[in-house]
């Protein structure tokens, strides 16, 4: 996992390995600065300092004051563009992964819980990787330094951190040992946090719309206590390394003054001075605030040890899809054979969504499914572009079994519009583009006048160059799929489905649209999921799904004699069209 995650370093070895440079020496210098000062402090109390020694030793003082802090500086700045470099890549490296993703992966880890590991799980262990490259080497370099320095001037009074390191080391891990568990159960429930957070903004106008403002507050607030209470939990184990910090501290403070003031007083045992007692403390000092930073680096590395596991998660992920070797990189046509195929979203799933389909659908043909909820409309087609794989069977395009194509060969000739299709922010040019980036401006407005928009757009001030604000609140559903449709088109693929995208425009405007097709992409195969039958009527082929089955097929006519399901939905359709009349 570590491999892994400091692969993401890359360009930005060399700041990082100079944080390495510049704070080594910058624990060296500190370390002697005691045992200078100590020095003087004795040639002082001896009577033997003069002008010249003062002055010396003064300047030399200064220099190396000057020397830690230029060294600490430039190892800051390294440290913080090597660590904000180190998450960049790591975003990116998460934001290609999640890309390759496929539905089924997607599904496993919900998109709210990958936004939470590219956002606070990054930031997380972007402060451990900077607490790594600086902290964490300066304190240890200290603390070794130190102790070194100490035992070789200060005699038995060292004898204080063979008392004090142990009982501090045993401190943090029981410390960390306690507060792990606490710290996983907050990154989860970030996740269901940040989950009602997208679900609530999503679906603001249906909250206001009923007037539950109030109880998504509630729901929101129970949340967020709950992640108090175990952070609460958490921090109160962690503020425990204050006390055992200060206790080890004074211990040391206490140790060596008594010591050294009895051996002062008595005559007995080394011959110590104000130098060397002053020495001892400041080397005490250095000891306990290295062991200080390491307790507050272990801390950050507890809390982020789950932020890298779940991002480690994500980066080992492998999507369930993937291009095989030698993949087929050209679809001939629009022909679709389903043979022999069932689907389920889970191998531990009780029933299928799809079972036993046979379906073959020739390339120009329009096809009109019908069915109710959960009959496994979309399954059906999100199985022609790949978006799934068959549980068993196969679907072929082109002739060709799609496990064979290049994905994204696949995927630029079968061009799905949704019911809820989605608008970027930018202009309507932009968003059409999504279809084809090089598509001229005579093409955008051809695709528009296809799909019955190019009037509505010219209405706009700005005609294409409006802007669609995010999620495209600015346009009426009706408007948003015409776009949607304009853009699929733009793509000239093979294969276009249509799952609903016309549920919002009025019967006029569909019949228009699919007159179009039928004159303008003759070759194209069509697939048009529809639950009015006025939308289907006139295709070629018309598929009645239920629960997962192909009920019955056939055209308007051949169904309407032999299907009791289709007659039934065509007659209520009909009987209710004229009762609206």
């Amino acid at each position: 996992m570590f491999k892994r995650l400091l692969g993401c370093v890359r360009e930005y070895k060399k700041p990082a390995f100079i944080t390495l440079i510049f704070i080594t020496m910058e624990a060296v210098i500190e370390v002697f600065i005691p045992k200078i000062t100590a020095d003087l402090i004795n040639a002082i109390e001896e009577g033997s300092a003069d002008k010249t020694l003062l002055l010396s030793r003064g300047i030399l003082l200064i220099v190396m004051a000057i020397a830690s802090l230029s060294c600490g500086g430039i190892a800051g700045y390294a440290c913080a563009k090597a660590s904000a470099g180190f998450a960049k890549n790591l975003r990116h490296d998460l934001f290609e992964k999640i890309q390759s993703y496929s539905f089924e992966n997607i599904d496993k880890f919900s998109s709210t819980s990958l936004v939470t590991r590219m956002t606070t799980d990054v930031a997380n262990v972007q402060m451990s990787f900077m607490m790594l490259i600086r902290t964490a080497i300066r304190s240890p370099l200290l603390l070794i330094f130190s102790i070194i320095m100490a035992f070789w001037n200060g005699g038995a009074l060292a004898l204080t951190f063979v008392v004090v390191i142990p009982i501090l080391a045993f401190g943090l891990l029981t410390v960390a040992r306690f507060a792990m568990p606490a710290f996983r159960r907050v990154f989860k429930k970030y996740d269901k946090l940040n989950e009602s957070i997208e679900e609530n903004v999503r679906g603001m106008r249906v909250v206001k719309g009923f007037s539950r403002e109030e109880y998504e507050k509630e729901k929101f607030g129970a949340a967020a206590e709950n992640i108090r209470r175990d952070f609460v939990m958490a921090e109160r184990i962690v503020a425990l390394n204050g006390p055992l910090m200060n206790l080890c501290m004074y211990f040391n403070m206490v140790f060596i003054l008594f010591f050294a003031s009895k051996f002062i007083i008595t005559g007995t045992g080394p011959d110590i001075g104000v130098g060397q007692i002053q020495m001892m403390l400041n080397y005490g000092m250095q000891v306990l605030m290295s062991l200080m930073m390491l307790s507050m680096i272990y801390v950050m590395l507890t809390m982020s040890a789950e932020s890298m596991r779940r991002i480690d998660e994500v980066l080992c992920e492998e999507s369930a899809l993937t291009s095989p070797e030698n993949a087929v990189k050209e679809v001939k046509d629009g022909r679709i054979d389903f043979n022999g195929v069932s689907f389920k979203y889970s191998a531990t799933a009780e029933r299928h969504s799809l079972e036993n389909v046979d379906l073959h659908i020739k390339s120009g043909m329009t096809v009109g499914i019908l069915g109710g909820t959960g009959a496994g409309k979309t399954t059906l087609v999100q199985l022609i572009p790949r978006l799934y794989d068959t549980t068993e069977g196969e679907v072929l395009v082109g002739g060709i079994n799609v496990k064979d194509y290049d994905l994204d060969t696949l995927r630029h000739s079968v061009a799905m519009v949704l019911q809820k299709n989605l608008l970027f922010s930018g202009t309507i040019k932009d968003n059409l583009r999504w279809g084809n980036e090089n598509a001229t401006d005579e093409e955008l407005i051809e695709a528009c006048k296809l799909a019955q928009a190019h009037d509505f757009v010219m209405g706009f001030a700005d005609g294409y160059d409006t802007k669609i604000e995010q999620g495209g609140t600015n346009v009426s559903g009706g408007q948003k799929q015409r776009l949607c449709i304009a853009r699929a088109l733009l793509a000239k693929p093979k294969i276009l489905i249509l799952d609903d995208s016309t549920s919002a425009v009025d019967t006029k405007t569909d019949a228009f649209i699919r007159r179009g097709f039928k004159d303008f992409i003759p070759e194209t195969t069509k697939i048009i999921i529809a639950q009015r039958v006025a939308s289907v009527e006139d295709a070629d082929l018309i598929l009645v799904l239920d629960n997962g089955k192909i009920a019955a097929q056939g055209t308007h006519s051949e169904l309407y004699q032999n299907s009791a399901i289709y007659r039934e939905v065509y007659d209520s359709q009909k009987k209710g069209d004229a009762t609206n009349d």
